[in-house]
């Protein structure tokens, strides 16, 4: 079924305008994978590889018979998306049928209707490695400018991985912070219950948060609120607001 196709320009365009706090790398990569394959000529279906130390998978696909023959290299542990990813270069296979460095994968490619591919590999971080995958149904479907504009959509893959993961990273650096400040909020208001139940010093009142903490096994946080909560609640007539034992 012909595809329709759109203008590098108009792919390059749209690449540079994905949003990062508004989808998932998943769902980056996918854009990215959609364009390629809307945009390279020759292109049937594409798919993005990531090759960790726990693995490779393949985190986006345009098509089910892209996935298979990704997944397809990972069982046998070689083919030209992983040789791409490991060496991060380029690996043609201008002719499925008389491939002969994957013998094995090459025929069942040619059994799923993919008769030549393309993979540009591109590095991410010291842990991680990608590949861009194209797949055509006609041999030798990929000339000169295909391979050239399939490393644009390669470099972009690789920049929107970058910019998740810094994304990602910053997400989670400013959570564990608002996190932080509210500990550290929450114990000083625990300190000051101790000093006024005790008419004790600032560090006095954070050894006798600090010991009930070591003596229950509980994290100083959850102490300090459980104190605060507690002092929040209406005053008890048997409360004995100098003894040790109030402490939650």
């Amino acid at each position: 079924m012909a595809q329709q196709r759109i203008d590098p320009n108009a792919a390059i365009i749209e690449l540079g305008q994905i949003k990062f706090g508004e989808t998932d790398l998943s769902g980056v990569l996918t854009q990215v994978s959609e364009l390629a394959r809307r945009t390279i000529p020759g292109a049937e279906e594409v798919s993005v590889t990531l090759l960790k130390q726990e693995g490779a998978h393949t985190a986006a696909f345009s098509g089910e018979m892209a996935l298979r023959l990704d997944e397809l290299q990972y069982e046998f542990d070689h083919g030209p998306c992983l040789e791409a990813a490991r060496k991060a270069t380029v690996v043609s296979v201008p002719e499925m049928a008389q491939e002969v460095r994957w013998p094995e994968w090459a025929a069942r490619a040619v059994q799923d209707g993919a008769l030549s591919s393309l993979s540009i590999g591109f590095p991410i971080q010291e842990t991680v490695l990608g590949a861009l995958n194209i797949y055509g149904i006609a041999p030798g479907a990929f000339d000169d400018d295909a391979v050239t504009l399939a490393q644009t959509f390669a470099g972009y893959a690789a920049v929107a991985l970058a910019n998740a993961h810094l994304y990602d990273t910053t997400v989670t650096l400013a959570a564990q912070m608002q996190s932080a400040m509210q500990s550290r909020a929450v114990i000083e208001q625990a300190k000051g219950i101790i000093m006024g139940e005790r008419r004790c010093t600032p560090d006095e009142a954070f050894a006798v948060l600090a010991k009930v903490s070591h003596d229950s096994n509980r994290k100083l946080r959850d102490v300090a609120a459980a104190l605060v909560e507690r002092a929040a609640r209406p005053a008890s007539p048997k409360r004995d607001r100098g003894d040790a034992g109030s402490l939650p």
